[in-house]
C-alpha cells in the first residue's frame, strides 16, 4: 500500500496541531474551574493573574511570548506549533472560562478535575503528533539542555520548580489537581502519542512514539507550552 501523499497528510497534521491546542486550552480551563490545584506553569499564571488586571489566559499569551524571547541566546528555532501555541491557547482558555461558570459542589469539582487532566493528555497526544515544534516552555527546557549539557530531567525539574513557588507565592493554585496532574500527565501523554500517531512519508510509525527510552517520550510532555 503507498504512503499517504503529502497534502492530506500535512492536513491531518493541521487538523492534530489545532484540535490539540484548542483542547488544550479548554483542559486547562476546566481544571482552573475545578478550583483543585493546577500544574506548575498555570500555578505561575495563575498567581500572576492575581496580581495584575490581566486574565489567565492573556497571562499565558504574554509569558509565552516572555519565554520565546528567551530562545535568542539559546539559538532555538520556533515552529508554526511554536508560534501557533502562543496565540491559541491562552484565547482558548479565556472564551472557555468566560462559557462555564464557577462550580462550587465538591462532587463536580472532583470529576471535573480528573476529566480535565485527561483532556489534557489527550490535546498533548494530538498536538505532539503534528510534529510542528515545541511550545515555547519546551523549548526552554530543550535550549538550556544543549547550551549547559545538564540533563533534561534536571532542567525540566528545576524549571517547573522554580515557577511552581513563584506562583505559589503569588496566590496561584496548589492542591491535589497539582499532585494529580504531575503523577498522571506522563502515562496519559504516552498513551495517547501512541492512540494519535500519524504515519511517516515511508509508513512508518513517528519517531517520537516508537522510541521505547521513557526519558524521550517524558521530554515532550509539555509540548504545548
Amino acid at each position: 500500500m503507498p504512503p499517504p501523499s503529502p497534502g492530506p497528510r500535512l492536513a491531518r497534521r493541521l487538523v492534530h496541531l489545532y484540535a490539540g491546542l484548542v483542547l488544550y486550552g479548554v483542559s486547562m480551563a476546566l481544571q482552573l474551574r475545578a478550583g483543585l490545584g493546577l500544574d506548575p506553569w498555570d500555578v505561575f499564571h495563575q498567581g500572576i493573574a492575581g496580581h495584575t488586571s490581566l486574565s489567565f489566559g492573556t497571562v499565558t499569551i504574554v509569558v509565552g511570548a516572555a519565554v520565546l524571547l528567551l530562545w535568542i541566546p539559546l539559538r532555538q528555532r520556533p515552529g508554526l506549533g511554536t508560534v501557533s501555541n502562543v496565540a491559541v491557547i491562552g484565547v482558548v482558555v479565556d472564551i472557555t472560562l468566560w462559557l462555564m461558570p464557577d462550580l462550587h459542589a465538591l462532587a463536580l469539582r472532583i470529576p471535573l478535575l480528573v476529566f480535565s487532566v485527561i483532556l489534557n493528555g489527550a490535546a498533548t497526544g494530538l498536538y505532539i503528533s503534528a510534529h510542528f515544534g515545541p511550545g515555547p516552555r519546551d523549548g526552554l527546557m530543550t535550549g538550556l539542555h544543549r547550551r549547559t549539557g545538564r540533563s533534561v530531567r534536571l532542567m525540566r525539574t528545576t524549571i517547573e520548580v522554580t515557577v511552581l513557588a513563584i506562583g505559589f507565592a503569588l496566590g496561584g493554585s496548589v492542591g491535589v489537581g497539582t499532585v494529580l496532574y504531575a503523577l498522571s500527565i506522563g502515562p496519559l501523554a504516552q498513551y495517547f502519542l501512541r492512540f494519535f500517531a500519524l504515519p511517516s512519508p515511508a509508513g512508518e510509525r513517528s519517531p517520537v512514539v516508537a522510541q521505547g527510552e521513557p526519558g524521550t517520550t517524558r521530554t515532550a510532555i509539555h509540548d504545548r507550552i
